[in-house]
C-alpha cells in the first residue's frame, strides 16, 4: 500500500510540474518580445522616360565656374574674382587670359585699356545673356554639356547663393533650350566638417527650387547609374583642408541613403589609389570611392607637355581598379595653365603652355587610347588660372595691365580654337573612327 502511495505521489507531483513547466513557457512566450523581420527601404526608382542624358559614359563634359560678376550687374559683388584686393585696375587683377566679349549682349566697362587708349570690357554670368551665349557656344562646337560649380564656402553668404542660384537659373534655362547637358558640383574648398550639412541642405533645396529631377521641365539633367548625379570636388587631398575623409563619407551616406537616392561623382587628387603624390595616405578614401559611382582625378597642373607621357602611366591601372569595383572612370584634361597674375610672379605667365592645342590634344587622345569612355574637361571659363576653352582674347589684341600683362590664345590659331577642339575630342568619345594621336587639322 505504501509503495502504491509512493507511485502516486510521484506521478502527481510529475503532472503537476509539467502542468507548471508548461504555463511557465506559455509565461516566457507571452512576455519574450517578437523579432520582426527587418525590413529594408526600398531603393529609389526614378522614371527616365523623357531624359536626354542618361549616363555620363559617352559624354564630354567641362566645369563652369560661373563666378565673375562685374560693377553693376545686379549681382552687388562687385568685380568678383576679376579684382584683387577690391580693385580691378592695371596692376590688379586675378585673371591670366581676357575674355573675347565680341559676341556678348552685354557688357561692362573696365579700367583697362588697349594700347590704342580703348577701353577694354569683360562679361558677368549673373546676365542670362551671357550664359545663353556660352551654351549656344557648346551646341556649335559639339560639346556635351557642363558641370556647374557651387563653391561652397561662397553659398554660405546671402550674396554668394544669391549669385550662384540666378547662375544656375541661367544655365538651367539654356542647357533646355540647346538641349546641353547639365549636372551640379560641389567644391568643398576652404570648407569646414560643419560645412557638409549645408551642402546637404542646399542640394535638397535646390532639388525644390529648380525642379531638377523632372523629366518636363528639366530634360538634361544628368544621370548615372539611373539616378540622377551629384558630383562633389574636394576629398582625400593632402593639402592641410579643415574637413578629413571621414566627414565626406559621412556626408555622402546621408546623401545616398538607405533608398539610394542619388549617384555620387567625386574629384580627387591625382594619387588617389596610391595614396601618395598629392593624396592623404588614408586607405578610407577607397572605401568611399567604392560607395561612389564615378571618380575624376584632379589633373590641372600635375603635368606639362613633356612631362605628361610619365604621368600618364597611371590610367590605366587606375581605370582597372575602377573596372574591378564598378567605378565610372572620367579623366580629366586641360589645355594649359597660367596664373602670373594670380600668385603676382611674371614667372607663372604661361607656367604650363598650350603649345596651339597640341598639350590639350595630346591628354585627349592618351585618355581615350587607355579605354576611358567618358571625359572632364577643366575648364569652361576659368580665366582665373588659364584652363579656359571658352572663347578668349588672342595675343596681341589684350588690354594693358602695367607691370604685368596678359597671356592671349596663340594668334593663328583663332580664340576659338580650343572649343573647336574640344568638340574633336567629343565626337571622338561619341564613336567617330578617323581620330588619332595627331591633332586634327582644321
Amino acid at each position: 500500500m505504501k509503495i502504491y502511495e509512493s507511485l502516486l505521489f510521484i506521478l502527481v507531483s510529475a503532472m503537476l510540474m509539467s502542468t507548471n513547466c508548461k504555463k511557465d513557457v506559455e509565461q516566457e512566450s507571452v512576455n519574450k518580445p517578437v523579432d520582426k523581420p527587418v525590413v529594408k527601404p526600398e531603393e529609389k526608382v526614378y522614371d527616365e522616360t523623357g531624359c536626354l542624358y542618361k549616363s555620363y559614359t559617352g559624354l564630354v563634359m567641362a566645369g563652369y565656374q560661373g563666378w565673375f560678376t562685374a560693377e553693376g550687374d545686379g549681382a552687388e559683388r562687385g568685380w568678383h574674382h576679376y579684382e584683387k584686393s577690391g580693385k580691378f585696375e592695371p596692376g590688379m587683377s586675378t585673371i591670366d587670359f581676357w575674355p573675347d566679349v565680341t559676341e556678348y549682349a552685354k557688357t561692362y566697362k573696365t579700367a583697362f585699356k588697349y594700347a590704342d587708349g580703348s577701353d577694354a570690357y569683360v562679361y558677368s554670368p549673373y546676365d542670362a545673356e551671357s550664359v545663353d551665349l556660352h551654351f549656344k557656344w557648346m551646341k556649335e562646337y559639339g560639346l556635351d554639356g557642363v558641370f556647374m560649380q557651387r563653391f561652397l564656402s561662397e553659398i554660405k553668404s546671402e550674396k554668394g547663393k544669391r549669385h550662384f542660384n540666378k547662375v544656375l537659373e541661367n544655365a538651367i534655362k539654356a542647357a533646355n533650350k540647346y538641349q546641353r547637358a547639365i549636372c551640379i558640383m560641389y567644391d568643398l574648398s576652404g570648407s569646414s566638417p560643419a560645412d557638409m550639412q549645408i551642402l546637404i541642405n542646399d542640394w535638397n533645396e535646390l532639388q525644390t527650387t529648380f525642379s531638377l529631377f523632372d523629366n518636363v521641365k528639366n530634360p538634361t539633367y544628368l544621370r548615372h547609374n539611373k539616378k540622377p548625379l551629384l558630383a562633389i570636388w574636394g576629398v582625400g587631398f593632402n593639402d592641410g583642408r579643415k574637413y578629413a575623409t571621414s566627414d565626406v563619407q559621412a556626408m555622402v551616406s546621408k546623401l545616398k541613403g538607405p533608398e539610394k537616392n542619388v549617384s555620387i561623382m567625386l574629384g580627387v587628387p591625382y594619387g588617389w589609389r596610391t595614396l601618395n603624390r598629392d593624396t592623404e595616405n588614408n586607405p578610407l578614401l577607397h572605401t568611399l570611392i567604392k560607395q561612389c559611382d564615378i571618380i575624376m582625378p584632379w589633373a590641372v597642373g600635375r603635368y606639362n607637355s613633356s612631362s605628361y607621357e610619365s604621368n600618364a602611366t597611371v590610367l590605366m591601372p587606375d581605370m582597372d581598379w575602377c573596372k574591378t569595383n564598378n567605378i565610372t572612370y572620367a579623366p580629366l584634361v586641360f589645355p594649359g595653365f597660367s596664373w602670373g597674375n594670380l600668385k603676382n610672379d611674371t614667372k607663372l605667365y604661361n607656367q604650363i603652355p598650350r603649345n596651339k592645342g597640341d598639350f590639350f590634344w595630346k591628354q585627349v587622345a592618351g585618355a581615350k587610347m587607355s579605354g576611358a569612355t567618358s571625359l572632364y574637361i577643366a575648364m569652361f571659363d576659368e580665366i582665373d588660372e588659364g584652363t579656359a576653352i571658352f572663347k578668349c582674347a588672342i595675343e596681341g589684341n589684350l588690354p594693358l595691365n602695367a607691370d604685368g600683362k596678359f597671356v592671349g590664345i596663340e594668334p593663328e590659331i583663332g580664340s576659338d580654337y580650343y572649343l573647336w577642339l574640344a568638340g574633336k575630342a567629343t565626337e571622338w568619345f561619341h564613336g567617330a573612327t578617323n581620330f588619332n594621336i595627331i591633332k586634327p587639322v582644321r
